[in-house]
């Protein structure tokens, strides 16, 4: 524990007690809620019939309505959750300043008497008996500008001057009033591959934020943690079921905490010759999610160990670094941290119980439990977690293999190392969840590929001898059955490996597979997407949506809303945070003086609980920030069948 009058935190360096734990598996059958209303349609109810119920026996933050008003074509669109714990019978009642406007099922209302400077707010009606789910201002221009404060600069051990931009962000409830805030990673200007040796950076640092743009704490990792995208993800989650949210970090020497507090030796520098950190202690450090202060810290598992255990020696492969949040043991939450993707590959499971860090378990394909049995080079630059087995504790899926809940072996395709996957019910016909892989090796067998989430089964693919770099699934017509898949190696098909068309979904003579959103009134998806300027270096966003044709329609776009990371252009995040089941987005702006904060405009004839209720996808937005960006999918079929 931190105490406020130190100013240095040492980690314990105590050996990690192993623990472990069973929960028996959730298996009563459960329907979605229905509409109280027949104007409501209902989104069809799941294909995994535990979902609600595995849902409702875990530990899980306790939100409000997030009620949010928007201008719309006719009016005002005000939207709010229902909520994973709502009665069958729910109904609301919207008032406009203190007037009932509405009472009705839905989860959204279309107002044509309001105004720009309206107030809201909504209650929910539960035999009778109304209970105030808060209150929401008309956000002006569509949107919600967040204020940011941008650290100051500095410059490199080898004199290169660097600026900062607002990156990848999560939310969290972090101080327990059932709103989530924001934290947001902010990245050098010369943050970079280890592969780019001889580059400096400066030192990554995280925020966070109330949506009003109050500024909550600052954290620094300092030099000793390299700045890019495979060196600093983070989790933010309740992990000691508090209601409130924590942020863990790989941390090491001189890394600060809001305080001020220096974790380790304030003085230590590890950097080599080339700029590259493959020396020196590392730590697992959980941050307090209201205050920013260090609690705890504990050698950091996988640990560093030889360089060339993972595939060189300067350090590139062994700083592949990913994280999650799983529900290891049923109920709560647990945090898991891995290494390596192209050769070695290890994760370490981590509990949290307010006071102490205590590993669970460590998966390595070095141990003698794991050679030699194809678990090496199957990583991705991102990974999903999901209840494959259907036992109420989660898996890994980590690329061309997964691991299981007690850290064991799952299975293994042994296809090799891939830059995205996708992971739900993509195929409504088939019981459990599926897998749509793309891989890098030219040699694969496939170069995408569907396959069974619990057993690894390829279910359909195509061998293409090239590097498949990027690959998408979302149900984006009615016109076939399940999600609707396709990748930079070729071809629209449907779930069941049916070719579609030859071409796959494009726009402008760009095709889009980095991203996707629930956003206008259809249960289809559309694609979250940048125009990108390679002049610029950076695109702006847009909303595109498939109408037949595999070239899309733009339906939504902001040339003042910014793109991440390169040419995966995402936003800094996309979740469903506020209102009804569809998903916000949230940019930055061109300086990074502010997020840019937008809800769908969009009235609905569909209601479901707030997405962040399904298990899928709330732990997919935990990991939406690793690595390479990918969208969170649902752990039951949300599409037209």
């Amino acid at each position: 524990m931190i105490r406020s009058s130190r100013t240095s935190h040492h980690p314990r360096r105590r050996p990690a007690l192993l623990v472990s734990g069973t929960l028996a598996a959730l298996l009563a059958a459960v329907t979605v809620h229905q509409s109280a209303g027949a104007a409501t349609r209902e989104i069809p109810a799941p294909a995994n019939k535990a979902t609600a119920a595995l849902a409702a026996a875990r530990v899980a933050e306790k939100l409000d309505r997030g009620l949010v008003a928007v201008p719309a074509s006719g009016g005002t669109l005000v939207t709010w959750r229902m909520l994973g714990g709502d009665p069958e019978g729910v109904t609301f009642k919207l008032y406009r300043g203190g007037t009932l406007i509405e009472e009705t099922a839905k989860t959204n209302y279309l107002d044509t008497g309001g105004s720009s400077s309206s107030t809201y707010e909504i209650r929910a009606v539960v035999n009778g008996t109304e209970t105030s789910g808060g209150t929401a201002r008309v956000w002006a221009d569509g949107r919600l500008d967040i204020p940011l404060q941008k650290p100051p600069g500095g410059t490199t051990r080898d004199g290169v001057a660097y600026t900062y931009s607002a990156n990848d962000a999560s939310v969290g409830d972090l101080d327990g009033d059932g709103q989530y805030e924001l934290v947001l990673k902010w990245v050098p200007s010369n943050a970079t591959d280890v592969a780019n040796s001889g580059t400096c950076t400066g030192p990554t640092v995280f925020d966070a934020y109330e949506l009003n743009g109050t500024r909550l704490w600052r954290v620094n990792l300092g030099t000793n943690v390299r700045s890019g995208s495979h060196y600093d993800s983070f989790q933010v989650y309740d992990y000691n079921g508090d209601g409130k949210a924590e942020m863990a970090v790989r941390t090491s020497d001189g890394s600060r905490d809001s305080a001020g507090t220096v974790i380790g030796d304030p003085n230590a520098s590890h950097l080599a010759d080339n700029c590259a950190v493959i020396s020196g202690p590392e730590y697992l450090s959980v941050f307090d999610g209201q205050t920013g202060r260090v609690m705890d810290s504990v050698p950091f598992e996988p640990a560093r160990g030889s360089v060339a255990d993972w595939g060189d020696t300067w350090g590139n492969r062994e700083g592949r670094l990913l994280s999650a949040t799983a529900y290891l043991g049923g109920s709560t939450p647990s945090m898991v941290f891995s290494r390596g993707i192209y050769e070695r590959i290890a994760l370490a499971a981590y509990n949290w119980n307010g006071t102490d860090l205590t590993r669970v378990w460590k998966f390595d394909t070095n141990s003698s439990t794991n050679y030699g049995k194809g678990y090496d080079q199957q990583g991705n630059h991102n990974l999903a977690v999901a209840d494959v087995d259907s036992d109420g504790r989660d898996e890994i899926l980590y690329g061309a293999m997964a691991v299981d809940d007690d850290g064991s072996g799952l299975w293994t395709t042994k296809l090799g190392h891939g830059d995205a996957l996708h992971v739900g019910d993509l195929d409504p016909a088939r019981a459990g969840l599926e897998s749509f892989n793309v891989h890098e090796h030219t040699g694969s067998a496939y170069g995408y590929e569907m396959h069974d989430a619990r057993t690894g089964q390829i279910l359909w693919g195509q061998r293409t001898g090239t590097d498949v770099g990027r690959g998408l699934c979302a149900d984006l017509t009615r016109d076939h059955a399940g999600a609707e898949c396709w990748s930079s190696g070729g071809g629209l098909y449907t779930a069941k490996g049916t070719k579609i068309s030859d071409g796959v979904p494009s726009f402008g003579g760009g095709a889009s597979y980095n991203s996707a959103i629930w956003w206008d009134g259809d249960e289809n998806r559309e694609l979250l997407d940048h125009r990108w300027s390679g002049s610029a270096g950076v695109g702006y966003a847009q909303v595109l949506k498939y109408t037949g044709s595999t070239e899309l329609t733009r339906i939504w776009l902001d040339q003042d809303a910014k793109s991440n990371n390169w040419t995966k252009g995402n936003p800094a995040l996309s979740a469903d945070l506020l209102g009804d089941w569809r998903e916000e987005m949230l940019w930055r702006n061109a300086d990074s003086t502010a997020l840019r904060l937008y809800s769908t405009p969009h009235p609905t004839d569909f209601r479901l609980p707030t997405l962040m209720s399904d298990p899928v996808y709330r732990l997919g937005v935990a990991w939406q920030n690793v690595g390479y960006n990918q969208p969170p999918q649902v752990s039951y079929y949300l599409g037209t069948r």
